[in-house]
This record gives C-alpha cells, sequence and structure tokens, in this order.
C-alpha cells in the first residue's frame, strides 16, 4: 500500500514539473513552423486529421498543438502516464492503450474520435514502444475506416538533449529555435493493403523530415 501511494505521488510531482519545465523550455525556445495549412484546410473542409510524429520527436509537436481541445494517444506504462497528466493540462483529450495493452479499446476510441469530424489526433506511429520509426498497422486501419488524412511532423531543434532507449527521444535545451513542419495530407483507399500503406506512410514522413532539416539548416 505505501509503494502503491508513494508511486502515485512520484507521477503526480513528476507530471507537475515536468508540465512546468516544459513550458519555460518551450517559452524561451524560437519557434518556426512550416505547413500549418496542411492540417488546418482538411479541418476545414469537414476531414478529421492525424498527425503523424516519431515517437523521439514528440514533445514539441504536442506542445505545438496545444490548447486546441485535440485529442491524442497515450501508452499505458509509467512514462506514458506522466506524459498523458501533462498532455492533459495542455487541454488534449488523451486516449490510453496500446498494441499491447487496451489495444481493442483503444482502437475504437480512435475510430469515434476521429468519425465526430472534424477532429484532430495526435499519434505517434512507432509508439510506445517501438520498433523505432515503424508504423503500427492500427493507426494505418483507423484513418481507412474513417476517410481520415494523415499529416506528418517533424521537428528539427538547434538545442537538446538525446536518450537512447529503443529509439532516440529529444529533449529540447532552453534558449535554442525549434524547427517544426508539418507534410502534405495523405489519403489510403480502403483498397490498399498495410504493407504498402506503411511503406508510403515512412517514405513521405522520411521526405518532410529531410525538407526541414535543409530548411533549418539553410536558416542558420
Amino acid at each position: 500500500m505505501i509503494k502503491r501511494k508513494n508511486g502515485k505521488f512520484m507521477i503526480r510531482f513528476s507530471s507537475y514539473f515536468g508540465d512546468l519545465i516544459l513550458r519555460l523550455i518551450y517559452y524561451s525556445n524560437t519557434w518556426h513552423v512550416n505547413g500549418q495549412e496542411n492540417y488546418l484546410n482538411s479541418l476545414k473542409g469537414g476531414k478529421s486529421v492525424l498527425i503523424s510524429c516519431w515517437h523521439g520527436q514528440l514533445l514539441p509537436c504536442l506542445r505545438f498543438l496545444s490548447h486546441n481541445n485535440y485529442s491524442a494517444i497515450a501508452g499505458t506504462h509509467k512514462d506514458a502516464e506522466i506524459i498523458s497528466r501533462i498532455a492533459k493540462k495542455w487541454d488534449f483529450k488523451v486516449i490510453r492503450g496500446s498494441n499491447k495493452e487496451r489495444g481493442t479499446i483503444a482502437f475504437k476510441n480512435i475510430i469515434r474520435v476521429l468519425r465526430n469530424t472534424p477532429n484532430l489526433l495526435f499519434i505517434t506511429p512507432d509508439g510506445p514502444s517501438g520498433p523505432s520509426r515503424i508504423p503500427k498497422t492500427g493507426i494505418i486501419r483507423a484513418a481507412q475506416l474513417t476517410e481520415s488524412v494523415i499529416v506528418p511532423a517533424s521537428v528539427f531543434s538547434t538545442k537538446r538533449w538525446e536518450f537512447t532507449n529503443w529509439d532516440t527521444f529529444f529533449l529540447e535545451k532552453p534558449f535554442g529555435d525549434i524547427y517544426l513542419k508539418f507534410g502534405k495530407p495523405i489519403v489510403f483507399e480502403k483498397k490498399l493493403s498495410d504493407n504498402y500503406c506503411s511503406k508510403i506512410l515512412i517514405n513521405e514522413m522520411n521526405i518532410n523530415e529531410d525538407l526541414n532539416k535543409k530548411f533549418a539548416r539553410n536558416s542558420f
């Protein structure tokens, strides 16, 4: 019982100070954002949107999209609990689940959110536990079933810490520059296979990332 209480206290403590520190970090950075119209125009046109960002780059993208009453997916492990609480402080409606735990319930909630058009759902297609930069098929199927568009998002930061686990996770340092680029919308017809769609999504996300890095380096 004591361990459980201590665990809950540490999660509350970490999420409170994590939120505070992240707000300060991202406030101190200079933002350069391109391609916002790629998801805003889809929303204005009555389409739901999945913003697709690799797990290692999620924090600045999540922060930029905050306070718009959007939705986001988070895993069920302890670290995801902290991120989930922070996301809720940033006015996200959070769906909990992964391909290993509560996957069926999470998928049904994703479908429900996307069918309530127009809506925006932030996803990390390779999260929460990898393999790195390999999309889960559930995200693609959700887009197909609801006729939603997927918009790739890429982040490049001039000052950052790097943490290596199953992927390389980036945390921005204060007083840097953050380059965030939203790519062109992707539409997957229902008849297309998971494998084919996965390859297309990886390619489009890589193209968007390369263009973002090129723009950032030309700005130095």
